[in-house]
């Protein structure tokens, strides 16, 4: 018990001694660090200063530098501009010399220019004095010569122009017949023409070719039948031919009309055996109507193969053959166009074996020369320019397609097949009776040819004969002389050529003659 109350004041007092050193070492601590952070506070001031202090001296050392280098700019600057500013006076002082050279070259010229013109005032006042002086010389020689002559300035004139008209008449005439003379010379080539002339007084069969077909019935009854219930059998044949049937009072016949012949003739074959058969309605029309179309069409291409054996021709394209089989079907003015071509083969090729060119050549071309017939329904353009399309189409010679083109004269001949084929269908065509055309027309074409004649100044009278293929001039002989006859002919033949259409040639004969009649009593 003792023991344990004498130890509590002994631990007290450790207690107590470590709080005390404890508050001293607390002190001294923070007064150490107190002097510490006054030592290291110092020591930042003057770590500070010291950066302070170098900073500022950096500074004044770049505006130093930055003042040095900006002098320098401001002086290679400002050479730079008095080196520039010393140029342009430079370039100003010698384009000012310049100008002044120019207007003293200027005013050079101005001073020159002047002088020119005062002599060129001065030879003008010269010439106009000349001129005056030669006016009054050429007056005195006028007076002069129309003294010696007896003839004004207008009467000699005009006798100077009637001698060179005359002159240049005489001097036209004899140039043309000199020409014909020397045509007349070529003996081969007026040969050749002979032979043309020759073969043109060739006979051959008149065709006359209409655009209505007659269809013969058996009895009157048969007209209700083919009009049928409220007209549907005639408008079924109608429509399925293309043909106008036309059903008026005639006794016992149906009239077709129709500009085309095949479809013409389709609807004939048909109207006739629907007639025969006796059935006739719209099912019984259409089946007729197609067997006669193919039986139509067997027919054309055998027409064509009949015209190319008929004509001796070889390898012609089978749609060629065919077109020339619708030729049978085709007029002009009243002539079959597949029978003309036949023709027109036969006479170039007789004339080419007579000329000695190539005869096979010279048919082939004859034969399809008017092929563009066939097709002028269906193509617009006329039938030679159809013709030359089609013949290039199925791979025709350059020697056919070009007489195709030149038979008319669309183009000119150059070849003598072209000239050949040519010949033959003016002669084809030309001949008599081989074509008609309508009576007014004719008159008016006769009337025509006549009018043109009279419009000519010394024309007495004229008279057209020979139906057309001549005129007959009578000409005053004391208007018209023997050489102004040539040319008299040579302007109406041009006027005709010009303005008349006509098939084959004219003949312009001109008559001149004086005759002197007495009485003796």
């Amino acid at each position: 018990m003792n023991g344990t109350i004498g130890t509590i004041p002994f631990v007290i007092c450790v207690i107590v001694a470590f709080l005390v050193g404890a508050v001293i070492a607390f002190f001294l601590g923070i007064e150490y660090r107190k002097k510490a952070a006054e030592a290291a506070l110092g020591s930042a001031e003057e770590e500070a200063k010291r950066m302070l202090s170098d900073a500022i001296k950096a500074a004044e050392t770049k505006k130093k530098e930055a003042i040095i280098e900006a002098k320098d700019e401001i002086y290679k600057l400002k050479q730079d501009n008095e080196k520039e500013m010393k140029e342009r006076r430079s370039e100003v002082t010698r384009l000012e010399r310049r100008i002044q050279q120019k207007e003293e070259s200027v005013d050079k010229k101005i001073d020159n220019l002047e002088k020119k013109e005062e002599a060129l005032q001065a030879k003008l006042k010269d010439a106009d004095q000349k001129l005056s002086e030669a006016e009054q010389v050429k007056a005195h020689q006028f007076d002069m010569l129309e003294k010696i002559s007896g003839f004004t300035t207008e009467q000699a004139k005009n006798y100077l122009l009637d001698n060179l008209e005359g002159e240049l008449t005489h001097e036209k005439a004899v140039k043309i017949n000199q020409f014909e003379a020397q045509l007349k010379d070529e003996a081969d080539q007026r040969a050749k023409e002979i032979i043309a002339s020759a073969i043109g007084r060739c006979s051959a069969d008149y065709v006359a070719e209409v655009t209505v077909s007659v269809v013969p019935l058996p009895n009157d009854e048969m007209k209700g039948r083919i009009i049928g219930r409220e007209g549907r059998n005639i408008r079924t044949l109608e429509t399925l031919t293309g043909v106008d049937l036309i059903i008026d009072d005639t006794p016992e016949a149906i009239t077709l009309s129709s500009h085309d012949a095949v479809k013409r003739e389709i609807a004939r074959v048909s109207l006739e055996r629907l007639i025969q058969d006796g059935r006739i309605h719209p099912a019984r029309i259409e089946e007729t109507v197609e067997k006669a179309r193919r039986e139509i069409e067997s027919k054309i291409k055998q027409d064509g193969e009949r015209a190319v054996l008929e004509c001796g021709i070889h390898a012609m394209h089978p749609e060629l053959i065919r077109l020339l089989g619708r030729m049978r079907y085709r007029s002009s003015y009243g002539q079959n166009v597949l029978g003309h071509s036949i023709e027109v083969s036969q006479l170039a090729g007789i004339m080419a074996a007579e000329l000695g060119v190539d005869e096979a050549l010279a048919r082939r071309a004859g034969l399809i020369h008017d092929i563009g017939k066939s097709m002028t329904h269906e193509i617009e353009g006329s039938h030679v320019q159809i013709g030359v399309d089609l013949a290039r189409k199925y791979k025709e010679s350059p020697e056919v397609i070009h007489a195709i083109e030149a038979h008319h004269n669309d183009v000119e001949p150059r070849t003598i097949v072209a000239c050949l084929v040519q010949a033959a269908d003016a002669i084809s065509a030309a001949r008599p009776g081989a074509r008609r055309e309508n009576l007014e027309n004719y008159i008016k074409r006769l009337e025509k040819l006549e009018e043109i004649a009279n419009s000519f100044e010394g024309v007495e009278k004229s008279y057209a004969i020979q139906a057309g293929r001549e005129i007959r001039i009578m000409l005053k002989p004391d208007v018209v002389s023997d050489d102004q006859m040539t040319i008299v002919a040579r302007e109406i033949v041009k006027k005709i050529e010009d303005e008349l259409d006509y098939p084959g040639q004219i003949k312009v004969n001109c008559v001149r003659e004086n005759r002197v009649i007495e009485y003796a009593k």
